[in-house]
């Protein structure tokens, strides 16, 4: 990166490793960026396999609630959901941990999650911690997976390419290492020998990004996410009840979004809990309508309809020939905050 590129990042060598002094300072206020208030995230591009080339580089792909974590002048931090909540409160460990950085101003881009017995990101565990969907509880064993930088020190990075941000990450981070902020490191290898490793231990799955790339909101395909198993949200668009059951919920009716339709793609009756079954339970028996939302076509008679508004994590093998899920297990609600999108089911 040439010198002037260097100074507008706000990243000399003395600013990175010891004290600003107050040449840096001016200097670093004649190229002063607006920091935004909020920056709609870059969003991954769902691929049935990994590309190829020394242009992608290669993550874990983390299961979590996005977070942009920001530091404003004054040390006021804020981490912001992707839909625009703020959430600092429920995540005090990364909050009070990323303020010893030192750092003027920075957005951080990342995933806060929590890791099970084996060190992989548990979405249920993150859940149950922060109290459920709704919930007020705070997760204090949550940590931050950092995987991009947007802005630094009064400078505005979107517009430099990954690798540049991402070394400016790794520098930022490891000045002062904590445990509940860490790099999600790039990994060294082929996509595909990743992708078999990743579903060999178990993982979700990874993420392909552009090093080439500059920080482009919305999901452009500069970022792109391969999944081992396949997991989406659906609107829960009604129940069958049983008196076995966890909960007494037989199965959750699902639907995906096709155009401006919710279309029936089929129902899940596990992975429920004697915790979230119950709650689940209760929380959609206060939603409950007359009439389906999607086009049931006269089907499942002793089913409850509800209004669409819960939106449910599925983990999922393949769909059937007639655009049904196969094999699916339910992993829990996403949260208003995540403003997770229903699946689109191509017209």
């Amino acid at each position: 990166m040439c010198a002037r590129r260097v100074l507008r990042a706000g990243l000399g060598v003395d600013t990175v490793k010891g004290p600003v002094t107050r040449r840096q300072k001016i200097e670093r206020n004649l190229f002063s960026d607006p920091m935004p208030v909020r920056v709609e995230p870059c969003l991954s591009l769902l691929s049935g396999k990994a590309p190829i080339g020394d242009d992608w580089a290669f993550e874990v792909k983390w299961d979590g609630y996005r977070l942009a974590v920001h530091i404003e002048p004054g040390k006021m931090v804020r981490l912001i959901t992707r839909g625009g909540h703020d959430w600092t409160s429920r995540f005090p460990t990364i909050s009070h941990d990323v303020l010893e950085f030192g750092l003027d101003s920075a957005i951080l881009d990342g995933e806060a999650v929590v890791l099970d017995e084996r060190g992989a990101s548990d979405f249920g565990a993150l859940q149950k911690a922060l109290g459920g969907r709704g919930g007020k509880r705070s997760a204090a064993s949550a940590m931050l997976y950092a995987f991009d930088l947007l802005y630094l020190n009064g400078q505005d990075l979107r517009a430099l390419p990954l690798r540049e941000r991402r070394e400016m990450l790794e520098n930022v981070l490891a000045r002062r290492p904590h445990c509940s902020i860490r790099l999600s490191e790039e990994i060294d290898s082929e996509g595909a020998a990743f992708l078999k490793l990743a579903c060999e231990l178990g993982l979700e799955g990874i993420i392909a990004k552009r090093r080439s790339a500059p920080y482009r909101s919305g999901r452009g395909g500069d970022w792109l996410k391969v999944k081992c198993i396949q997991s989406e949200s659906f609107a829960i668009v009604g129940y069958e009840p049983s008196t076995a059951a966890l909960g007494g919920i037989g199965r959750l009716l699902l639907a995906a979004r096709r155009g401006d339709d919710l279309v029936y793609v089929g129902g899940v009756g596990t992975g429920f809990s004697y915790a979230s079954g119950p709650a689940l339970r209760k929380l959609m028996d206060t939603m409950i309508i007359e009439k389906p939302a999607a086009d049931m076509a006269g089907r499942r008679k002793k089913a409850r309809w509800l209004c669409p508004a819960l939106v449910a994590e599925i983990e999922f093998r393949a769909w059937t020939d007639d655009g049904k899920l196969r094999h699916a297990s339910f992993k829990g609600l996403r949260d208003d905050a995540d403003e997770a999108a229903v699946y689109e089911i191509p017209e």
